[in-house]
């Protein structure tokens, strides 16, 4: 029974197993079904795109030759009769596009037009009021693109007047009604073309002070016909233009005087015609160049020439330097300052700190050169340090704080003062001619500097680095200050005005710790012989003493590897020419009392202590050591300190020599146990 049950037991995995196998196999298939159908779905779906894509253009095109078509026939039934297009006009929609020919319609059809176009266009009434010599030219459907990124903006639609470009978008939800956005007139306004670059194409720019835009027209036609259109109704502007201002310009008659019975009037009359005629001279203002110049300036700032436009401005100063003063000439110099003050704005936002400030000073000598030559070098002045004092900054920002102080101090300070001989080298060929600018720059260079010391102590004092590495940045930063003697500037005495407060309290808080060292190391005072224990260490030990300025120490060595000294008073030579050396790195005459001061106070911790221990001590033999100490101290060491001070200073110190000389006198009170000096 057992081996039928094992039997059946496996027939059944096998039975199982075989439906398991037959199972994946028909999934496997499903699944391989499933995947080639949605590989078919994908490619139908990839050529139904085409395809659509293919007819939109085809529609595009259809649509593009039937416009002209029609165009064509209305032009022709408008020459075959006037009538007829003239009652077109009047009756027909004002946003359909419009032909330049269009324009030529009768007076009553403009006007209803140019009204018709404030009814739909909400917020330009009150901007473009209606005048019996304004009209509408033509008008139709633009894209706007962003000048920068190419990326579509909004669409628009753009009507040109006679004298100005009215820029509307359209409503959402109401169909044939528009918002006003913006409104430019066409003698401040220059039209650019675009070159195609697919996909871009069928594009023209529009400059106007001090922006510019983008617009895409529907085709290539009706770009074409915007361009044409635009620089024909500029012309026409500027040519009327022309024509009032030479009307305005003819002399006019006198008024005849009524008749006289006076027999006198005759030799009176007389005598005036004999006098010169006060009448002013006519200015030829009608010169192309002349004429041109308004729109030309557009151009040139527009195109950021800023020198061609000054070149314009001094050419027209120079041909009115010797003409007198007529009406024309103060509206065409009303109409040049109001350019002016453009191209000073380009010029300014150009020198501004939001600008990009890399390229160095030299980067900025084009707008400072214009800006001077517009007789504007005060605000040429001002606004070239400003730059640079944002780009000087930037440059100390951008550093990264590394891990050695040192380091840090190096690179900040080739940062810095690189940057500084830079501006100056450029500031004098900017502003050679302009002696008065000089004073600014010195007080810029002051304020800069106090920008580097505030970035230069946060890094070495208030870190609370040792007195040697202070030391080291300093001397560093003194010689980069010397690099400014080159073009005759030296700011070291701005230096050292600016860190005397850090170096002081540096070298207070380092005179602290000395103090309290040398306390700490009397207070464990056992007065007795070092012994180095090896050669090496007491060769070390001689190398330390005459590196500190004391060349007899052979005479206080002993047999073997024995000094006879105390601890304490050889760590105490050390640590205190060390303090003297790094303090006189840091010296200027400024800091001559608190150094002088500090030296003292270590060098009484001492002293007392010296003077304590031989009132105290009983042991003839240790107070033998003690004087050994003592005359080490007094005819050697204070001596050293002395010397090395006024080598470092340039001046003897009193104090020290004071010192020295009370302390070789010491009074003692046998019943006391404290010292005087």
């Amino acid at each position: 029974q057992q081996s039928d049950g094992d039997r059946d037991l496996q027939e059944h995995r096998q039975r199982i197993q075989a439906l398991s196998e037959e199972t994946a196999q028909s999934l496997k298939r499903n699944v391989y079904q499933n995947y080639r159908q949605f590989i078919e779905t994908a490619r139908e779906i990839s050529y139904l795109e085409s395809e659509m894509y293919q007819l939109s253009h085809i529609l595009t095109e259809q649509k593009g030759i039937m416009e002209a078509v029609t165009q064509a026939l209305l032009l022709q039934a408008d020459r075959d009769d006037p009538a007829l297009g003239a009652r077109r006009a009047a009756a027909a929609d004002p946003f359909l596009p419009l032909s330049a020919k269009d324009a030529a319609a009768n007076e009553e059809g403009r006007q209803r037009t140019l009204t018709t176009l404030l009814e739909k266009v909400e917020g330009c009434r009150d901007l473009l009021p209606e005048s019996p010599g304004k009209y509408l030219v033509y008008n139709g459907d633009l894209v706007e693109y962003d000048a920068d990124h190419m990326a579509q903006i909004q669409r628009v639609h753009a009507f040109l007047m006679n004298d100005c470009l009215l820029v509307a978008t359209a409503l959402p939800n109401r169909r044939g009604a528009y918002r006003y956005d913006a409104l430019y007139p066409l003698d401040g306004l220059a039209v650019v073309n675009v070159k195609d670059n697919p996909p871009m194409k069928d594009m023209f720019k529009l400059l106007m002070f001090p922006e510019s835009r983008i617009f895409q027209a529907e085709n290539a036609k009706i770009k074409k016909e915007w361009l044409e259109v635009l620089e024909e109704t500029k012309r026409n502007r500027a040519l009327s233009e022309k024509r009032r201002l030479e009307q305005e310009a003819l002399p006019r008659p006198a008024p005849t005087p009524p008749e006289s019975t006076n027999p006198f009037d005759e030799d009176e009359d007389e005598e005036e015609e004999d006098e010169p005629s006060a009448e002013e001279e006519v200015v030829d203002l009608s010169l192309e160049w002349i004429q041109e110049l308004p729109e030309d300036l557009d151009v040139c700032i527009a195109q950021r020439d800023f020198e061609g436009a000054v070149d314009l401005l001094d050419k027209l100063n120079e041909y009115l330097a010797d003409k007198p003063v007529s009406q024309p000439v103060k509206e065409l110099r009303a109409k040049v300052d109001e350019r002016v003050r453009q191209l000073t704005d380009v010029l300014v936002f150009e020198l501004s700190p939001d600008r990009s400030l890399r390229g160095g000073p030299r980067a900025t000598r084009r707008a400072v050169s214009q800006l001077i030559r517009l007789g504007q070098s005060t605000k040429a002045c001002e606004l070239f340090l400003k730059n640079r004092a944002a780009a000087v900054q930037t440059a100390i920002r951008q550093l990264r704080i590394e891990g050695a102080t040192l380091l840090y101090i190096h690179k900040l300070c080739h940062v810095f003062f690189t940057s500084l001989l830079e501006t100056a080298r450029e500031f004098e060929t900017d502003f050679a001619g302009n002696n008065g600018c000089y004073s600014a720059f010195v007080v810029w260079a002051r304020s800069s500097m106090r920008m580097f010391v505030d970035a230069f102590s946060k890094q070495v004092f208030d870190s609370k680095e040792s007195l040697s590495t202070a030391a080291e940045c300093v001397k560093v930063a003194k010689e980069h200050c010397k690099q400014l003697s080159e073009i005759g500037l030296d700011l070291t005495f701005i230096i050292h005005a600016l860190l005397v407060k850090d170096i002081k309290g540096a070298l207070q808080s380092y005179k602290d710790i000395i103090i309290e060292a040398t306390k700490h190391r009397n207070s464990e005072e056992m007065w007795r012989k070092m012994n180095l224990m090896t050669p090496e260490a007491l060769g070390k030990l001689r190398e330390e003493m005459r590196s500190c300025g004391v060349g007899n120490f052979d005479q206080y060595t002993g047999d073997d590897c024995w000094v006879n000294l105390s601890y304490t008073v050889v760590a105490f030579t050390k640590q205190t020419m060390a303090f003297l050396e790094e303090a006189l790195k840091l010296y200027f005459p400024e800091l001559h009392m608190v150094l002088l001061e500090s030296l003292v106070e270590i060098i009484l911790v001492a002293v007392q202590h010296v003077d304590y221990s031989l009132r105290c001590e009983q042991d003839p033999e240790k107070k033998a050591f003690i004087r050994q100490n003592a005359s080490f101290l007094y005819e050697t060491v204070l001596p050293v300190v002395e010397k090395r001070f006024e080598e470092g200073v340039g001046k003897p110190a009193k104090q020290l020599q004071d010192l020295r000389n009370a302390s070789r006198l010491m009074r003692v009170n046998p019943e006391s146990t404290t010292s005087v000096v």
